[in-house]
């Protein structure tokens, strides 16, 4: 099968290409770029691009699958449909599912069950034995079975000695430590602490919860010489302490979540539980630390910490209900619309943020757009205005703030393992 992208804005800021051209892919692989011929057309699958940008495959490098435990509410397919939907060729899954990825098994029953979708799926293992925080998982053995990285996400890793552990053992192949930076002393409530929660009568999380654990973990980690990530920073103070860390030239990352960037505290006046995260949405100034964040590289990716939820239990009283919403589905129009397009960023940053970090951080090969590659890409159209509509997404969830919000920019179509989803179809090419 051959596929033709006929005149796309060819960009990937790592081969410093930012072309208008023709790329033609043969059984999964970019056999030519330039002008083609006439018998370069013949039984060819020729996609207008006419406006739009062809990038290397978005990769998303938090979300929850659920999958095993919790296939009421999302599968590795269902999650899998919902990122190729919202543009992306690969994502990273974490531990918490049911049980946790703590051992090499779940980690090969995670690969088996992407291996024939379009997006590749990097299980992340659990630090810690059931991210109870108590003993190392075996993290050698997850490693080999192919997780990227270790994490107890949905909590801090419990104590400092055992992040000690985990950042050195982990330095023996490479691989990051992601933090959920939370100090759960702190973190009995539902809503950011402030004069917003008092108004609503909610028990609030203050934002220094937040950074006690992420000034601890950049002190392990310079102690270490590890490499720890800071997943969904969501608070100014946290921002500026990952900022001093990178110029001391620690092994320090970061990564934002749109909704920390599209967001405040104030949507929580509806007492809808679909705006209830944790992080929590916070202040004003915390959202406008996070686009600097992103504009001046202290933080350096952009994941949509999507978590999936059943209905009755996002219908629960607002104290009582689960923290987390979708994000795959509306990242790339959230991150084009609130930041590419009020030029807080620009498309070489979007695709910085959303494709080549990421991959980077885990030590995943960078997509590149050249011949004689597999083509692993994602077509962007940028100025599509559309809305937001949970009846249609691919998720087997519905838990979003977002619904029925204007967006301008989407994806257009996905290329990754001689697969093309474009127009709510997946073919092969």
């Amino acid at each position: 099968m051959r596929t033709i992208l006929k005149q796309a804005l060819l960009l990937n800021p790592e081969q410093k290409l930012n072309q208008k051209n023709d790329l033609m892919i043969e059984d999964g692989v970019i056999v030519k770029i330039g002008s083609l011929k006439e018998d370069d057309y013949k039984s060819a699958q020729v996609i207008e691009c006419e406006n739009k940008i062809c990038v290397p495959g978005l990769f998303d490098m938090h979300v929850h699958l659920r999958e095993p435990g919790r296939e009421d509410e999302e599968t590795v397919e269902t999650g899998s449909n919902a990122a190729a939907a919202g543009g992306f060729t690969g994502v990273a899954c974490m531990p918490n599912t049911t049980p946790d990825i703590d051992s090499a098994e779940i980690v090969r029953f995670i690969k088996e069950k992407s291996k024939e979708h379009l997006v590749d799926v990097y299980p992340v293992g659990a630090a810690t034995l059931s991210r109870k925080g108590e003993a190392l998982s075996p993290m050698y053995e997850l490693f080999e079975a192919g997780a990227v990285a270790f994490s107890d996400d949905g909590v801090a890793i419990k104590s400092a000695e055992i992040l000690r552990n985990v950042l050195e053992y982990s330095k023996n192949f490479g691989a990051p430590v992601i933090e959920h930076c939370e100090d759960e002393s702190m973190a009995e409530g539902a809503m950011n602490e402030g004069l917003v929660s008092t108004t609503l009568g909610l028990p609030g999380i203050p934002s220094v919860a937040e950074d006690l654990i992420v000034a601890r973990d950049i002190m392990v980690a310079e102690f270490t010489g590890g490499k720890v990530h800071i997943a969904h920073i969501s608070s100014k103070n946290s921002v500026e302490l990952v900022r001093q860390a990178k110029k001391r030239g620690l092994n320090v990352t970061a990564e934002a979540a749109p909704h920390h960037f599209s967001l405040t505290e104030e949507s929580l006046k509806t007492y809808d539980t679909n705006y209830k995260m944790n992080p929590p949405l916070r202040t004003r100034t915390d959202v406008e630390a996070i686009i600097e964040g992103l504009k001046d590289g202290t933080i350096d990716c952009i994941a949509s910490d999507h978590a999936p939820h059943a209905i009755e239990e996002k219908e629960m009283e607002f104290i009582y209900a689960p923290n987390g919403i979708l994000g795959l589905e509306t990242q790339l129009g959230l991150v084009l619309s609130e930041l590419v397009h009020k030029k807080k960023l620009t498309i070489s940053q979007l695709v910085e943020k959303m494709s080549i970090n990421p991959r980077k951080i885990l030590n995943i090969s960078v997509p590149l757009i050249k011949e004689g590659e597999k083509a692993n890409l994602t077509v962007i159209d940028p100025e599509i205005i559309w809305t937001v509509d949970i009846s249609k997404f691919k998720s087997k969830a519905k838990n979003s703030p977002f619904d029925k919000r204007l967006l301008t920019g989407k994806s257009f179509a996905v290329i990754n393992k001689g697969k093309i989803y474009m127009n709510e179809s997946f073919r092969q090419i």
